[in-house]
């Protein structure tokens, strides 16, 4: 087995140098950064206010504060991940340059884990690992890398255990967090991300998260936002930035911290954890007093504000400046997008991890299945050799709107499924490992054998119980109209899920789409009988309902004699002359015309589904590269204030004050 060290160089010479110099690292810095958000009652709310700090390679920074203090804001300001509800100023360098964060170059592991719970730990990190490395790079040079990150993460004893999620015993909290990181550092980036990677997790299961994570800094420059952490997790910090209400407590080295609050009179009491220390001390959630002792009891307001003067007037503030301008001008490699694995490949990849999970999970097709069956079984003995009398004209018209309506109906149980995944698919899209186009290709070529399946067994069951139309052509149109409805569903559910990541109001929204096609379809109100206005124009010619009955009543009835015994008269009736009269429908194309316009329907919902996500990732990268557009006149400044022999003497506190005015 490799070292990392080799497996470093092996994936540089597979990106053909494009990562320039391998022993470079990156120096991240942000000077005067203000992030605001729009508000009803104010108009404005400034989340962050005027920080300045810098990260350096091999060391992890913390970023520590009460909740809701701007640690995350923070986080997604550095990485280029704020939404466009908020508007940020200020200057954010790597390594003295303007330039915005491309894949490979970072990676940023989330607070909430989502994971595919159906596969086992080394299919993750392996299937992960064929998405973002370069195709020049052989499957067995991919599998080592993976192996090998994965024994760096201390997670080799996992390697064989399912993720497990809800309902479902698997891998436990850290290292699911530990997998988290695993899969976004299989590129070797040289800068990452972590937002709350101890949250929810216990005091031992928190260390050996932060101490693999720490294990990982060499040659990186890690940021890592946290709450509360151990005292044994607070030690591997190299880096401390304090935040509360936004501003700036300290920054510096996580050592000096306790004598930063000591010589301000907040002591650290014997044997108490540090971080609880600080927390305690500027956190004002509850608007109480702090103990007494601290200072006399003063409100914690003025305590904040005590300790942020005092920070800005410390020889540690000037420090900080001093050395954002030495980053700024002393400048460094300018970071370059690697290559990952081709559109085939993704897609290929994609298709075979889908597959897997679709298989594994019970809830996304099986438990389906297993309904459909039943529901076949109970229609073949309710319809049973429905004959070809004049009530089985009645009879068949009902059993093909059942299966049209409510066997397709049902395939808004899925929408949980989709949800995971669109979750899945928007961490991976946003962090660069493939497109939104390898995604809808994979999703698509997954389903199709499992809807296949939940639709021609069914199929088979009703459609020969209850005497059909005999032929093998006529079962074959039946089972393709039914699969090619339920592919239907699934795309705009799929649409559904896009737009609406939630449970309850996605099934409630994808229901009442599909009822209002039902109703508008043309079976429970003839064509003729709908009012003009929005039922019948547009609704009715827009419901894919309509094709699918049209092309299954003719399916069923062409050909067919029913004898109109109603009243003895004995009249014979043509299919023909019940599709016209009975059920109106349109004789001047083919039941296949019907059928290659439901095969459009499925590929525009399908268009659209890839619209929806190609939309939202454009937005993505809108403001990855907005947030990329920083100020030539900063800098410029910041260089010009730098003096002659860099941390030898301090900046004056005037010149830095100019540079962020």
């Amino acid at each position: 087995m490799p070292t990392m060290e080799l497996q470093e160089v092996e994936l540089n010479n597979a990106e053909k140098g494009q990562m320039g110099s391998k022993s470079g690292g990156v120096f991240l810095t942000w000077n005067d950064l203000w992030v605001t958000v729009s508000t009803k009652k104010s108009g404005s709310k400034s989340i962050l206010k005027g920080l300045t700090g810098y990260a350096r390679p091999s060391e992890l920074l913390a970023v520590m504060g009460p909740s809701g203090c701007g640690k995350s804001t923070l986080l997604d300001a550095l990485a280029g991940r704020l939404d466009f509800s908020t508007r940020q100023s200020g200057d954010i360098l790597i390594n003295g340059h303007k330039q915005k964060l491309s894949y490979g170059t970072s990676a940023y592991v989330t607070q909430d884990e989502t994971l595919l719970a159906t596969l086992t730990v080394k299919e993750a990190v392996y299937y992960s690992a064929q998405l973002q490395l370069p195709d020049s790079m052989t499957k067995s040079e991919k599998k080592q890398i993976a192996e090998q990150t994965i024994k760096e993460m201390g997670l080799h004893d996992a390697m064989n255990t399912r993720i497990g999620g809800f309902g479902n015993k698997g891998i436990s909290g850290g290292e699911k967090r530990r997998l988290s990181v695993c899969m976004e550092i299989l590129t070797r980036p040289k800068l990452l991300f972590l937002d709350e990677p101890t949250s929810g997790l216990d005091s031992a299961a928190s260390y050996y998260v932060m101490s693999g994570i720490s294990r990982q800094r060499e040659g990186r420059t890690i940021i890592a936002s946290i709450h509360q952490p151990s005292a044994e997790v607070f030690n591997l910090f190299h880096s401390l930035c304090l935040l509360s209400s936004g501003r700036t407590v300290y920054f510096g080295p996580a050592s000096a911290a306790i004598e930063f609050f000591t010589r301000n009179g907040f002591p650290c009491p014997h044997l108490q954890n540090p971080s609880d220390h600080f927390l305690k001390t500027i956190n004002k959630d509850f608007d109480e007093d702090i103990e007494q002792g601290l200072a006399g009891g003063k409100p914690t307001e003025e305590v904040i504000d005590l300790l942020i003067n005092s920070y800005k007037q410390s020889e540690r503030y000037h420090e900080v400046q001093n050395q954002v301008a030495e980053i700024c001008h002393q400048g460094g490699e300018m970071l370059e997008k690697r290559s990952h694995a081709n559109f085939t490949t993704q897609s290929l990849v994609l298709t075979r991890r889908s597959s897997i999970n679709m298989f594994r999970d019970p809830g996304y097709y099986w438990m389906r299945f297993a309904t459909y069956i039943a529901i076949a079984l109970s229609l073949g003995s309710i319809y049973y050799n429905v004959g070809s009398n004049y009530r089985s004209i009645e009879e068949r018209g009902l059993m093909v709107a059942f299966v049209v309506s409510f066997m397709t109906f049902m395939t808004v149980g899925g929408f949980p499924s989709f949800v995971e995944d669109m979750k899945v698919f928007q961490r991976e899209n946003l962090n660069g490992h493939y497109g939104c186009f390898s995604f809808v290709i994979g999703n698509t070529l997954s389903s199709m054998p499992y809807v296949l399946l939940i639709s021609w067994v069914p199929g088979v069951i009703a459609y020969f119980l209850a005497g059909f139309q005999n032929g093998f052509g006529h079962f074959i149109y039946f089972a393709l109209v039914l699969f090619t409805s339920m592919m239907v569903v699934e795309s705009l559910m799929m649409n559904v899920a896009a737009i609406v990541p939630n449970f309850l109001m996605g099934i409630v929204t994808g229901a009442g789409i599909q009822g209002l096609q039902i109703l508008s379809g043309g079976y429970f109100q003839l064509p003729s009988e709908l009012p003009k206005a929005i039922w019948k124009y547009p609704l009715y010619y827009m419901s894919f309902h309509k094709y699918a009955y049209q092309g299954m009543f003719k399916n069923e009835f062409e050909g067919l004699k029913f004898t109109d015994d109603m009243f003895g008269n004995n009249h014979i009736m043509s299919g023909e002359e019940v599709l016209r009269d009975r059920w109106q429908a349109e004789m001047g194309h083919s039941k296949w015309v019907d059928l290659v316009i439901l095969l459009g329907i499925l590929i525009l919902y399908r268009l659209v589904f890839f619209l929806i996500i190609k939309t939202k990732e454009k937005f993505v990268h809108a403001r990855k590269a907005s947030t990329s557009i920083l100020s030539n006149r900063s800098t410029q400044i910041m260089a010009k204030s730098l003096p002659p022999s860099p941390l030898h003497g301090l900046t004056p506190s005037h010149d830095i004050l100019t540079n962020n005015r």
